[in-house]
């Protein structure tokens, strides 16, 4: 029988294969938005088992153990690792249709060089098997990271985080890895943990906030650090309900004072707040030269139990509902008004919105910047197979496919990094399609081109390239 991840899997054409083949497959990767731990690369750190690497990490496969009936102690609790591996194993003949089949063979292929497909009948000897290979240095973290061929990461980061660990990393590796700046914590002026989280932010910068204005130089100083740290990227989660208000400056000082004061801010107190606080912080990025990703429509407030069990950020967050299409443009007009608008990468998690998304890339252009509003990559639960070719259809109807800045994985997972394979397969089949079905013509060239930029140059370019951006000028 024919395995399952061969050399043209997903790839139905020859134009598609030989796009693949001779120009995408050996294109370096940057993922610019991803959740990996620096502190492993930065150690040298080895896996004890495929439930470290693999399964723990990955809150993809969490969510799909939950859904087939697996209790949670065996995911996120006090189960073995191998406990949790045998688990996974037993719901992974069930993911079939689903892009984790895909990914989870994708990773055992290219990784391991394993062709069976995970089951309850060979998971003894795959774990076994794997457990072997990761007892060597060629499959630490390092060495995993150098087998997917990545040239850059962008890991996220708060504020507060120690960024040491990037340049140690980076010194290990021999790969440029560097912080983004994960935002939220600076506007959570709703959660429980501000308070605390804002009195290491006054140890950190040794400052003594007592109003908006000592909380303003505090950030910059901090932003200053992730600066020398080679940052270029702000990302802020724009959660299912956000809305924009803009405020005077006064205004949000007054709000914030009530908030330092311990006052509890009403829901429309909170949007004003938070809007002028994002149009701030978006010209500190713009004159730092930063992108600014702005992730909108996770509802992620579901189930308080799973919370209390697994944690902020434990996979069973669900589509919330379209994008507010009025705030996020008015968000853009503000910025642009006052000069302060930076690159943007926007994602969606409700495909609802990806023609709004989409159409947005040419709502607010500037004159010699070539691509400066990116629709981001399918995300999160859109980067299925469908979700990934929705997305560049959708893209191509709205916007420029040649302007496109590519995959990244948003995992914790080292063998996440597959997800790019699958996206450049994807893309390649998809473009050999409109070929052989008369919608492109067979312009090798133009579509080498297209392929190399999409799925390297143009984002290299993109974080590379200061004032004015030139897509595809190193290619």
């Amino acid at each position: 029988m024919r395995i399952f991840i061969h050399d043209d899997f997903l790839l139905r054409n020859e134009t598609g294969q030989r796009l693949y083949h001779e120009i995408a497959k050996e294109l370096p990767l940057i993922d610019f938005h991803n959740h990996i731990n620096v502190s492993q690369l930065a150690r040298g750190y080895s896996f004890e088992n495929l439930a470290q690497l693999g399964v723990i990490p990955d809150q993809y496969k969490h969510r799909a153990m939950r859904v087939g009936g697996i209790p949670e102690a065996g995911i996120t609790g006090k189960a073995s690792d191998k406990e949790k591996f045998l688990n996974w194993a037993t719901i992974y003949p069930k993911t079939l249709g689903s892009p984790l089949f895909h990914w989870n063979a994708l990773e055992l292929k290219r990784i391991f060089d394993i062709d069976e497909l995970l089951n309850p009948g060979n998971a003894e000897k795959i774990w076994s098997q794997v457990n072997e290979q990761l007892a060597g240095n060629a499959f630490s973290a390092v060495g995993l990271l150098k087998k997917w061929n990545i040239e850059w990461l962008s890991t996220s980061d708060d504020l507060l985080d120690d960024l040491e660990v990037h340049l140690q990393a980076t010194t290990r590796s021999g790969i440029k890895i560097t912080p983004s700046l994960r935002g939220d914590s600076i506007l959570a002026f709703e959660s429980d943990h501000f308070d605390r989280w804002l009195e290491k932010l006054t140890v950190a910068t040794d400052a003594s906030i007592k109003n908006l204005n000592d909380y303003l130089k505090a950030l910059r100083s901090k932003l200053t650090v992730f600066q020398e740290a080679g940052c270029q990227f702000a990302d802020h989660a724009l959660d299912a309900g956000f809305t924009f208000r803009m405020v005077s400056e006064e205004k949000a000082s007054s709000l914030f004072q009530k908030r330092l004061a311990g006052g509890r801010l009403m829901p429309s107190e909170l949007t004003e707040l938070k809007s002028w606080m994002l149009v701030h912080l978006a010209g500190e990025y713009n004159e730092r030269q930063w992108a600014l990703q702005l992730h909108v429509g996770a509802q992620r407030h579901t189930s308080s139990r799973l919370r209390r069990l697994a944690g902020g950020a434990g996979g069973y967050a669900a589509i919330g509902q379209a994008a507010d299409i009025h705030s996020l443009v008015q968000l853009l007009d503000n910025l642009e008004q006052q000069n302060s608008l930076p690159k943007i990468v926007l994602y969606t998690l409700n495909p609802t919105d990806n023609e709004a998304f989409a159409s947005l890339t040419g709502s607010f252009a500037e004159d010699g910047v070539a691509g400066k509003i990116q629709f981001g990559p399918a995300w999160w639960y859109n980067d299925h197979y469908e979700g990934i070719r929705n997305h560049l259809q959708t893209l191509s109807n709205y916007g420029f496919l040649c302007h496109f800045i590519g995959m990244t994985t948003d995992s914790r997972s080292l063998l996440s990094f597959s997800r790019h394979e699958y996206f450049r397969r994807i893309l390649c089949d998809l473009l050999g399609e409109w070929v052989e079905s008369g919608l492109l013509p067979p312009d090798d060239e133009l579509l080498a081109e297209t392929v190399r930029a999409v799925c390297y140059g143009n984002i290299k370019n993109w974080i590379t390239t200061k004032n004015k951006i030139h897509i595809n000028e190193t290619i």
